[in-house]
């Protein structure tokens, strides 16, 4: 295969097709997280999968497992979980099986924050698939948005 190769050519438009739909979706819930709720994509995302965690086994993620699934880095991941404490938002304590494990929990605060701002991520999420949808470079890609389903995590 060369780089003018037309399956490599078609894959790379395609990728760019993928990587612009994505885009204009985060900016459009990040400026309607941010403006309703102080809130941006990444913390917002981080409070959604903390709140799904549950005692008993298996129900509290290790750090390396938020950060896949908030898609950052560990470091990324931790800074992020700092600052969302410091604003009252999550609490961190020892495991109480593994003294060497820390869980970090969304506090009240956090969970009314999140209840208040799913709504609005919700509302954005489908006003710019909406707005994809009218482009007809885009319109396949949201069709298959709209039908996938979340993985299970390993």
């Amino acid at each position: 295969m060369t780089a003018t190769d037309p399956a490599l050519t078609a894959l790379s438009q395609g990728w760019c097709a993928l990587s612009l739909l994505h885009g204009r979706i985060e900016a459009h819930i990040e400026r309607a997280l941010q403006s309703g709720h102080d809130l941006s994509v990444r913390e917002y995302s981080l409070l959604d999968v903390l709140s799904r965690q549950h005692d008993g086994d298996g129900g509290h993620l290790q750090m390396k497992q938020v950060a896949d699934a908030v898609v950052l880095s560990q470091s990324a991941t931790t800074r992020l979980v700092t600052r969302l404490e410091d604003r009252g938002l999550l609490e961190r304590y020892l495991c109480p099986t593994d003294r060497r494990g820390i869980y970090t929990n969304v506090t009240a605060e956090g969970m009314k924050l999140l209840n208040a701002a799913r709504p609005t991520n919700d509302a954005a999420l489908r006003e710019a698939l909406d707005e994809a949808a009218r482009n007809p470079e885009l319109a396949p890609l949201v069709r298959a948005v709209e039908t996938l389903k979340a993985p299970v995590p390993a």
